[in-house]
C-alpha cells in the first residue's frame, strides 16, 4: 500500500510539474507569468510549483480513499481561471469546450433555452426560451433562475458545468430547481429533453408594409438568415423595420458587426480597448445601408452583441430604440484552444459604442421606455394586442410613412 502510495505520489507531483513548466515555457501561455515588479515573478511562480507538490503530497499520503487526479488537475485549472473574479472569464474542458461551439453553430439534445450567468449574483439565468422547445413546454420562463439541476444544487457552480448537466441524450427528464424572482417562489420542472434546433431569426410582413424580424441569437449562421429576411420583406412591398432584441443574450461579434454594417452609414461599429490600452476600430465595409424607418425593441436581456447592434442604431440616429434598458454587457472574450482540445475563454477587452460609450453594468437605455404589463414580462410569446413594446415600434413606424 505505501509503495502504491509513492508511486502515484511521484507521479502526481511529476504531472504537476509537467504541466506548470508547460504553461511556463509554452508561448500562449507566457504572458501568465510576466517578470515585471508588478507581475507575478518566476520566484513566485517556483513557490507556487512547491506549495502545488506540498498539498498534492499531503493529499496523497493521508487522504483515506483513492484520489482522482485527472479530476484534481481539472479542478485546478477552474480554480486557477475562476479566481480572476470575472464571470465571463472560464476554463472548458475539451467536452464542455465542443458543447460551447455547438451552441453557437448547430442543432443539440437539450430543453431548449439561451442562458447566462447573472454577474450581480453568478446563478445561471434564462435568457430565452426556445419556441416550441421541451423547456416551453415545461413552463420555463426568462429570468428564471436555475438553482439545482437533479437534486443538485448549483449555485456557484461553473456555468459550464451546469450546462452540461442539463443536457443530455434525447427523450431523458432532467429536474431543474427554479427560482422565480417575479413570483417570490422555488420549484421544480420536470424537463423531457429534445433534439434542439437552434432558430436564430423569425420574421414576418405586418399590416402597412411594416416588416418585423425577432433576432433570437447572433449565431454563426443568423447575419445569412437575417439577410434573406431582410430581402424577402423588400420584395414583399416593405416600408418600415421592427427589429426584435428582446431576450437576445448576444453571440458571435463578427456576425453582430455584419448584421449591424446594413443599418449605418460609414463610419465606426464599434471599438474595443485591451488591457494595454490598444484600440481596434470595427468600421462599416460600404455606403450601402437600409435608410427605410426603423425601430429596435429591447429589454434587460438584451445583451452583448445586441448591445453593440443598439449602441450603433442610437449612436447613428438611424432608428428608434424602444423598451427598457440594456443587460449591460460591455466585453469581449475570445477563446484560446489547448493542445487537449479545452479552452480558457477569456474576457480580452471592453467595447464602446461609435460615441464612446462604455455600457458594461449600465446597460443603452431606449430612446423610448416601455414597459410590458407585469403578467407579460416574462411569457415566450405575448399576443400583439398585449404587447405593449411592439405597439409602439408600430406606432413609431407608422408616424413616419405616412
Amino acid at each position: 500500500m505505501n509503495q502504491n502510495k509513492g508511486f502515484f505520489k511521484g507521479l502526481a507531483v511529476g504531472i504537476v510539474i509537467s504541466f506548470l513548466v508547460y504553461i511556463l515555457y509554452t508561448g500562449i501561455n507566457i504572458a501568465l507569468i510576466p517578470t515585471t515588479d508588478e507581475g507575478f515573478a518566476k520566484k513566485e511562480w517556483y513557490e507556487f510549483m512547491n506549495k502545488a507538490n506540498d498539498v498534492i503530497g499531503i493529499l496523497d499520503t493521508y487522504y483515506y480513499e483513492d484520489i482522482d487526479y485527472e479530476k484534481m488537475f481539472d479542478g485546478m485549472y477552474y480554480g486557477l481561471v475562476a479566481s480572476i473574479g470575472d464571470p465571463y472569464t472560464m476554463y472548458m474542458d475539451a467536452e464542455r469546450f465542443q458543447s460551447f461551439i455547438t451552441d453557437t453553430e448547430g442543432s443539440y439534445a437539450g430543453i431548449g433555452v439561451s442562458v447566462n450567468q447573472d454577474p450581480d449574483d453568478g446563478i445561471l439565468t434564462i435568457m430565452q426560451v426556445f419556441p416550441g422547445a421541451p423547456a416551453e413546454s415545461a413552463g420555463l420562463q426568462p429570468s428564471d433562475k436555475i438553482i439545482g439541476v437533479d437534486g443538485t444544487n448549483v449555485v456557484g457552480m461553473d456555468s459550464n458545468e451546469i450546462i452540461k448537466m442539463i443536457k443530455g441524450p434525447e427523450d431523458t427528464e432532467v429536474t431543474l430547481t427554479i427560482a422565480r424572482q417575479s413570483e417570490g417562489r422555488n420549484f421544480d420542472s420536470v424537463v423531457t429533453r429534445g433534439i434542439i434546433e437552434v432558430p436564430t431569426i423569425e420574421y414576418e410582413m405586418m399590416d402597412d408594409g411594416i416588416g418585423y424580424i425577432q433576432v433570437i441569437s447572433f449565431d454563426a449562421v443568423t447575419d445569412e438568415q437575417f439577410l434573406e429576411a431582410l430581402l424577402d420583406l423588400e420584395n414583399q412591398g416593405l416600408n418600415g423595420l421592427v427589429i426584435d432584441l428582446r431576450n437576445n443574450p448576444g453571440g458571435i461579434l463578427d456576425v453582430a458587426l455584419n448584421i449591424t454594417d446594413l443599418f449605418i452609414p460609414e463610419g465606426i461599429i464599434t471599438y474595443t480597448i485591451d488591457g494595454e490600452g490598444n484600440k481596434e476600430v470595427y468600421e462599416t465595409k460600404d455606403n450601402v445601408f437600409f435608410n427605410k424607418p426603423l425601430t429596435v425593441l429591447v429589454n434587460g436581456n438584451s445583451a452583448s452583441a445586441s448591445e453593440i447592434f443598439t449602441g450603433a442604431i442610437k449612436d447613428y440616429d438611424v432608428g428608434t430604440i424602444i423598451g427598457t434598458t440594456t443587460f449591460g454587457k460591455g466585453l469581449v472574450q475570445k477563446p484560446f484552444i489547448l493542445n487537449d482540445q479545452s479552452a480558457v475563454k477569456v474576457t480580452i477587452s471592453r467595447y464602446y459604442t461609435p460615441n464612446g460609450d462604455f455600457i458594461n453594468g449600465t446597460g443603452i437605455e431606449p430612446h423610448m421606455v416601455v414597459e410590458l404589463a407585469e403578467e407579460n414580462q416574462y411569457r415566450m410569446s405575448v399576443p400583439y394586442e398585449e404587447d405593449l413594446q411592439l405597439q409602439a415600434a408600430v406606432t413609431q413606424i407608422e408616424g413616419q410613412i405616412e
